[in-house]
């Protein structure tokens, strides 16, 4: 073990000591997350291929993660580990992370539910990963500032703890603030919308 790693263990006792965490489903002590209350999010099965207004369901393993007809598409493919709609508690494990209070830890509980939709739709896999890397999306300054954290940020770099895939952080810089209360466009095609563009320090990075 690593004198970092070491010294976030202990951080991490000490913070469970003084401030104990509760399930945001059914207050349990000791998690954020039961056994119980997980089995009630219904963790999704598929990928899907982002066909326009109406995403095309993909069945597990396949080897292509967009369809016929969107083989050339910048953007191959859409993963969503839960529905957001239907939950009350996947609404609030997510706006917690999110908003005030903040509850950074969140990140390890909201990654183990990502890794394991990749390994139930069989995405989990060598040839997902190899040659990849995790890229989250950056915050403006002041947001960043007023949360203290990078929400996209600290569920990379834990994801990228489980499945073993390098997390570059500052690959992309933010170049336009967004405003929540204008019209919404497809969350999907936020990494194209010109708010964000690569970093020019790290100009191999999408060379592929």
């Amino acid at each position: 073990m690593t004198y970092l790693k070491y010294v976030d263990k202990i951080n991490r006792f000490l913070l469970e000591l003084l401030f104990p965490s509760f399930c945001l489903g059914c207050k349990q002590e000791g998690t954020y997350l039961c056994n119980d209350c997980k089995s009630t999010l219904e963790i999704s099965q598929y990928h899907y291929c982002l066909c326009n207004k109406n995403p095309q369901r993909l069945p597990p393993g396949a080897k292509k993660e967009t369809c016929s007809r969107c083989q050339d598409k910048a953007l191959s493919g859409l993963y969503f580990a839960l529905p957001y709609q239907e939950k009350f508690l996947t609404r609030k494990l997510i706006y917690q992370f999110k908003y005030e209070p903040h509850i950074r830890a969140l990140a390890k509980t909201l990654a183990g539910v990502l890794a394991e939709h990749l390994i139930i739709t069989q995405s989990n896999m060598d040839h997902t990963w190899t040659g990849s890397i995790l890229v989250p999306v950056p915050m403006e300054l002041k947001k960043l500032k007023n949360r203290g954290y990078n929400q996209a940020e600290q569920l990379a770099r834990e994801l990228s703890s489980i499945v073993k895939t390098p997390c570059i952080v500052d690959a992309l810089v933010k170049i336009k603030k967004t405003f929540r209360k204008r019209p919404a466009k497809k969350r999907t095609r936020r990494f194209f919308n010109k708010k964000t563009r690569p970093n020019p320090g790290q100009k191999n990075i999408f060379s592929r």
